[in-house]
């Protein structure tokens, strides 16, 4: 049968398949879905354990959610690591690794038979699309670069939305608000001449955040009263850098009572190039100091930095809350499933490090939560690894959808359901800066393909939790052993050197 023929039939049948999922919402309606995405949102919250952090919407989710304490992304950079959630996919080639990966494999191509994202797929079987800030890499779903106009630009998922919405307010653009400042000023606008944090006695809409969740809000209340079932996707942008948050949020906390990070020098037996040399978080040219691997930080401003990082968290976490409320007031919460996820993790200093862009836990490792408004609540530990990959089939399962292409994740709805899954593979597979890391229960072994040695890492979580020192070379059996189980990672993304 010919491609143009095939397509038509698939198309036909795919029409009335949601024909058919529109008729049987009329009996039982379709779960819908808030899809909540935050940048560079480690799991420093309360439900994860940091009693200091004040993230009450958080927690409060968490409390009614599945919270998964041992979830990992599949790449440590904002538009890589959302490329592989919304097409449940290892990469399988450099450009995947990259933040214009939506643009390099996704933008600009024609609808196929396999949806371009877990949205579209959504999309395709009968649900209103809506996406609100940064879902994907750019913050309103258009293809521009930072100092340009968005006027005529592609969009990033082109299929995927019915409607996208950001409201830039006085900052104009896209890009100007997610680097802004509150007087509407922005990171490129002043040459970087700012600094990596700011403190403003504003209210919540005095930076973009605040006015994202107004727009939630309110487009909350316009889908309440639709007839067929919606996703939703919002897009936070704090605590990504700069650490803005108005003042209220920073007066939370008492500096010093805010710990620095566990471990804050190099990991021993390790080699540099396995690290990074913090070129996002130097961009900042008016910060205290230059961050560099041949020594920490000072401590004073290694606090007044991570006192910043947890006012943009709990800026987050209220404006967060404003759209849960919104959702429970709507009487929206007994229908919808609500997801919220962080795109990767964030050095605070730990390994001297600030900023993601590494194959260590603090950089791989970032919230995930699930409620199913159908199931008990549940807290599955960190003796089960799940990915990001996983959410895509989580989502389609609980909501019906058939998948009939290939992903990579394995569904999460046992997990949610009975808390366990003897059938599930207990590792988690992330790929960066020339490496491919898996994660266990117990160990992380990451493997480099360079010529800087040693090029094999290997932690031990049970006694060194903080992956101070690389013991790849005294366990070799152990290496062995775990590397049979890694080759099932290994996608050929990189050619041996």
């Amino acid at each position: 049968m010919k491609s143009s023929t095939m397509k038509l039939v698939y198309f036909a049948s795919l029409a009335l398949s949601i024909l058919l999922f529109s008729c049987q919402g009329s009996k039982e309606k379709p779960l819908n879905v808030l899809f909540i995405a935050v940048d560079d949102l480690r799991p420093d919250i309360g439900a994860y354990g940091n009693t200091l952090i004040k993230t009450p919407h958080l927690d409060r989710l968490a409390a009614t959610g599945t919270i998964f304490e041992s979830h990992y992304v599949q790449v440590p950079t904002c538009g890589a690591s959302r490329c592989s959630i919304m097409t449940g996919l290892l990469p399988r080639q450099a450009g995947h690794l990259k933040n214009s990966a939506f643009e390099e494999f996704i933008s600009d191509r024609p609808e196929a038979l396999v949806p371009e994202s877990l949205v579209h797929h959504f999309r395709r079987n009968g649900y209103r699309t809506v996406g609100i800030g940064k879902i994907s890499h750019s913050v309103d779903g258009l293809l521009y670069g930072y100092k340009e106009s968005p006027e005529g630009a592609k969009k990033e998922m082109p299929h995927s939305w019915d409607e996208f919405l950001f409201d830039a307010d006085k900052w104009g653009t896209g890009w100007n608000a997610f680097f802004g400042y509150a007087d509407g000023s922005n990171r490129q606008q002043l040459e970087g001449k700012v600094y990596p944090y700011e403190m403003a006695d504003v209210e919540d809409r005095g930076y973009p955040d605040g006015i994202t969740a107004d727009l939630a809000s309110e487009k909350l209340r316009e889908l309440a009263n639709g007839d067929a079932p919606f996703f939703l996707g919002v897009g936070f942008f704090k605590p990504h850098l700069p650490f803005t948050a108005p003042k209220k949020y920073w007066d939370l906390y008492s500096r010093d009572q805010i710990p620095l990070a566990a471990f804050k020098e190099l990991p021993e037996n390790v080699h540099l190039s396995s690290l990074q040399r913090m070129g996002e978080f130097n961009q900042y040219l008016l910060g205290d100091e230059k961050a560099t691997l041949e020594k920490s930080l000072s401590d004073e401003y290694a606090q007044k930095l991570i006192h910043a990082y947890y006012a943009s968290v709990s800026y987050v976490d209220a404006q967060i809350g404003k759209v849960l409320d919104e959702l429970e007031r709507l009487g929206l919460a007994k229908n919808t499933l609500v997801v919220v996820w962080g795109d990767h993790g964030w050095h605070l200093g730990e390994h001297r490090v600030w900023g993601k862009h590494t194959n260590f836990d603090i950089a791989l490792r970032s919230p995930l939560i699930i409620r199913n408004p159908l199931a008990q609540p549940g807290r599955i530990g960190r003796e089960t690894v799940v990915s990001s990959i996983d959410v895509y089939p989580t989502l389609a399962d609980l909501c019906g959808l058939p998948v009939d292409f290939p992903l990579d994740g394995q569904s999460l709805v046992q997990l949610i359901s009975t808390g366990m899954d003897s059938e599930r593979e207990n590792r988690a597979f992330s790929y960066f800066n020339k490496g491919i890391s898996m994660r266990t229960d117990r160990y992380r072994i990451t493997k480099y393909f360079r010529e800087e040695q040693p090029s094999i890492e290997l932690y031990d979580h049970l006694e060194d939790p903080h992956e101070s020192i690389n013991i790849a070379l005294q366990r070799p059996e152990l290496v062995e052993e775990l590397t049979a189980k890694w080759q099932a990672g290994d996608t050929g993304l990189y050619v041996p050197q």
